[in-house]
């Protein structure tokens, strides 16, 4: 039987849509993620995020240990998710993008969202050099929101917002602005015994932005969702968090000297206490049947990445 005792599996998720939705890809909708948690209530430990790593460390990690995250601040995560997770009596940690509270929108949203409103058969986007892209059908029209998402995504903040923005207006769309928490949200989360975490003020890729904006990134998110919760935020979460791609060893200095505990980032795997404990690795499961996610979980704690895989740390000593 395979042995789980020392490995911590962090589950990752963004959106939990009350439907199927095919346009976004790799999000879980209310059923499937219901399976999901009925799993993980019944055959693994789930875990709060700092408690489950404090754990790790000294030795004293039950078998089977898995956290839940969920990054970015969609408000379906207080919607659907949250009260999910509360019948079946189980944490979780929202990692939350402060700048998008009340009323904002994530770039990658203003896409999304464009791309499913416009009418017609084609996007017209050649003002932007992109030419006339075809959206006739769902498969067209998620082809086209995954390549204006990669065209984006590594877009200074201020040019990425400004450029996405005009993209919804030549398409005259007037994307939502109620996809992500409110301010008071935040809060209930905290008050049902949930974990806040920061996810930084806009969601930059932080080795794309100057360090010291970096580091007022970082810090501002921590200070935000302290005020809102009335308590120390003590996890984070890198976005979009490939070491050495999207932060470098500088962002983990920023969070360590922030104060923060706990950081993870998208590195596939589980966690040992090994690991540097300010860049820890998570995975993420789309929806499955009860049985099959049963066995990619387990399939997953043998996949324990090697410390040299993340950047020089601080933490595992």
């Amino acid at each position: 039987m395979l042995s789980t005792r020392g490995r911590l599996l962090i589950l990752t998720y963004h959106r939990v849509c009350p439907e199927p939705d095919e346009l976004i890809t790799g999000n879980a909708n209310a059923a499937g993620f219901t399976r999901q948690m009925q799993v993980l209530g019944r055959a693994f430990r789930v875990l709060p995020l700092t408690e489950a790593v404090e754990r790790m460390h000294a030795g004293t990690l039950p078998s089977r240990a898995v956290c839940i995250t969920f990054d970015d601040g969609y408000a379906d995560n207080v919607d659907v998710a949250a009260p999910i997770l509360q019948r079946h009596g189980l944490p979780a940690t929202f990692f939350i993008a402060t700048g998008f509270l009340d009323g904002g929108r994530m770039w990658n949203d203003t896409i999304i969202e464009t791309v499913r409103s416009a009418r017609g058969t084609e996007l017209d986007l050649t003002g932007f050099g992109l030419g006339r892209l075809g959206i006739s059908g769902t498969a067209a029209r998620r082809a086209v929101v995954n390549e204006l998402i990669g065209r984006c995504k590594y877009l200074e903040p201020a040019e990425r917002k400004a450029k996405t923005e005009a993209i919804a207006e030549a398409a005259n769309v007037t994307p939502p602005v109620d996809l992500m928490m409110r301010s008071d949200q935040v809060g209930a989360l905290h008050r049902a015994g949930m974990e806040i975490g920061a996810h930084t003020v806009s969601h930059p890729i932080l080795s794309a932005i100057p360090p010291v904006r970096a580091d007022e990134e970082i810090r501002a998110s921590r200070d935000r969702l302290a005020t809102l919760i009335g308590a120390p935020v003590r996890a984070f979460a890198y976005p979009n968090g490939k070491p050495g791609v999207d932060y470098g060893s500088e962002h983990v200095d920023s969070v360590r000297d922030a104060g923060f505990d706990v950081a993870v980032s998208t590195l596939w795997g589980a966690a040992e206490a090994g690991h540097d404990r300010l860049q820890l690795p998570r995975v993420g499961f789309s929806d499955t049947s009860r049985v099959m996610l049963g066995l990619k979980m387990l399939r997953a704690f043998t996949d324990s990445p090697s410390a040299a895989r993340v950047l020089p740390g601080y933490a595992s000593s």
